[in-house]
């Protein structure tokens, strides 16, 4: 049997696996289908407005609430983000090994909404809060940091279970039917992106952070109850234990078999001999020693496979997210220096940002709504494949940095000769980069998802999330290492207080050579892949 036909049988087969929320047997009539996997697109878009709504001005709340340094509130943001990406690999762990998506969820959204209550709690009692002109102490800190942590893991095991539990609802014979719904999916994030950087950062600046935490709390009340009410509807599939465990086992077998010098013959086994005619076969050619264990079925050697080809996939893509968190960060410094007037009236940088948003929200329609009219060409359809999409969004993540450069360039040149550039010109960049942010998240979630191994769907998806977390991480290290290395020819470029007096369109120049090697790295994997 070729493996297409294997893989066709085991998606054939996986279809009488599902289960429905008491554990029986899911009816394909009653569960799962469109109407279940909407859901999951309606409670992704509550959950990321409760967390980009607080996040695109938490470092506000440290400073003002809290009398954190500048240096240390804009740490505990990109910590806090970062912790809270990074999460959604120890949550898709436990998914796939111990929890059903339904408790799962239920129970990372419960811990979350805990933390936002003690948040808000504290936000509302000027007696957990510290006096002006003091930083807080150890007890108001403990309670700060220990509502941040309830957050941080309610929003990384949500983030590792949404998507996977919406893509379980769909029919997997139809993968138009499975991009579609990422699509979608991302769709509710950036309308929670627009939301957030509108409404949310309103009532924070003009009616408190007390408000601002108290609607979090109800929003997350809505959406665990709007994602419990489906529960009749939808279906899963019972925990099949630790994925890594049988990774290990395959390549504990294979080192094994290759040290052992009675199974250096080619084709020793005659699983191996039936492997050798797959395409496969010659993809990490070095754990094919592992069938000549007899506890080792082919099906784990191909698993094993797939998943260690998402790794270089996940490597490209983590420059993509420290050039965005950069991005966001210098593009509000930016602004405060550039005219943010209309008509007289002073804008806050985070509103420009709704304008890239609604355009890639537009975008993001009519892409999914082109799959109707030339989804069936075979050469339009090209360029709807996940990998496609993710190498243009890295391309387009390279012009955003060179647009940033030069855009920081006249900045600077105007300000040197007294004038006050428009904030408006900062959209640009803004696009781009939001735009690279869309066709690679969403074509990862896609790609990771459809590829995975069938008891690795949560902890592959989270992959997506992974990678930004280290984005973030290591867009602190790029800064720290740039400034100590121009430092020693004369001026950090951008180790000041002011960006009017340092050379942050170096820094843009050089993640946009960066991101130019990231994208060529990316094509050779891909295409290996």
């Amino acid at each position: 049997m070729s493996l297409e036909s294997r893989e066709a049988l085991i998606i054939n087969e996986s279809d009488y696996d599902y289960i429905d929320y008491k554990g029986r047997k899911a009816d394909p009539r009653r569960h799962g289908g469109v109407l279940a996997a909407s859901l999951a697109c309606i409670v992704e878009l509550i959950q990321s407005l409760v967390f980009l709504g607080n996040n695109m001005n938490l470092v506000r709340y440290f400073l003002k609430y809290m009398h954190y340094p500048v240096a240390q509130s804009s740490n505990m943001v990109t910590n806090f983000v970062g912790t809270s990406y990074l999460l959604t690999v120890v949550a898709g762990y436990i998914n796939d090994c111990y929890l059903s998506k339904l408790t799962a969820f239920v129970l990372y959204a419960t811990i979350e909404l805990l933390g936002v209550i003690l948040l808000t709690y504290q936000a509302k009692n000027s007696n957990l809060l510290p006096p002006e002109n003091e930083t807080p102490s150890t007890f108001q800190a403990a309670i700060l940091y220990i509502g941040l942590g309830a957050m941080a893991i309610g929003i990384g095991g949500t983030k590792a279970t949404l998507p996977t539990h919406g893509a379980d609802q769909l029919d997997h014979t139809k993968e138009n039917l499975i991009s579609s719904f990422f699509s979608w999916y991302y769709m509710s994030v950036t309308t929670a992106g627009i939301l957030g950087a509108t409404l949310m950062v309103w009532i924070e600046e003009n009616c408190g952070w007390g408000w601002s935490l108290m609607i979090s709390a109800i929003l997350l009340c809505c959406s665990i109850t709007i994602f419990s009410a489906g529960f009749p509807f939808y279906r899963g599939k019972k925990p099949s234990g630790s994925p890594l465990r049988r990774l290990i086992k395959v390549f504990l077998a294979s080192n094994h078999n290759t040290n052992d010098t009675t199974t250096l013959e080619v084709h020793h086994s005659p699983k191996e001999q039936s492997y050798a005619k797959e395409k496969s076969y010659n993809k990490f050619k070095f754990l094919n020693k592992a069938l000549n264990d007899d506890t080792i079925e082919v099906a784990q050697v191909e698993d094993t496979k797939a998943f260690l080809g998402f790794l270089p996939i996940l490597a490209t893509t983590i420059m993509l997210n420290c050039s965005t968190a950069q991005l966001m960060t210098f593009s509000v410094q930016q602004g405060n220096f550039m005219n943010r007037k209309i008509y007289n009236i002073t804008i806050t940088t985070q509103s420009i940002s709704v304008i890239p948003l609604v355009v890639v929200l537009v975008f993001l329609y009519l892409f999914e709504q082109s799959k109707r009219f030339y989804g069936n060409n075979e050469a339009i359809n090209k360029i709807y494949q996940p990998l496609v999409r993710m190498g243009a969004g890295l391309a387009v993540s390279s012009m955003s940095m060179a647009v940033a450069a030069l855009v920081e360039y006249k900045r600077l040149k105007e300000f040197n000769e007294g004038n006050l550039m428009s904030a408006f010109w900062l959209i640009g960049q803004t696009l781009l980069v939001t735009s690279a942010e869309v066709f690679v998240v969403g074509g990862m979630l896609e790609h990771f998802y459809s590829k995975a191994p069938n008891g690795m769907k949560s902890i592959s998806t989270a992959l997506a999330c992974c990678s930004s977390s280290m984005g973030y991480f290591l867009s602190s290290m790029l800064v720290t290492v740039c400034n100590s290395v121009s430092g020693i020819f004369g001026q950090a470029w951008i180790g000041g207080n002011d960006l009017n007096h340092d050379r942050l369109h170096y820094f843009y120049a050089l993640l946009c050579f960066l991101n130019l090697i990231n994208f060529m790295l990316f094509v050779y994997f891909a295409r290996r892949f």
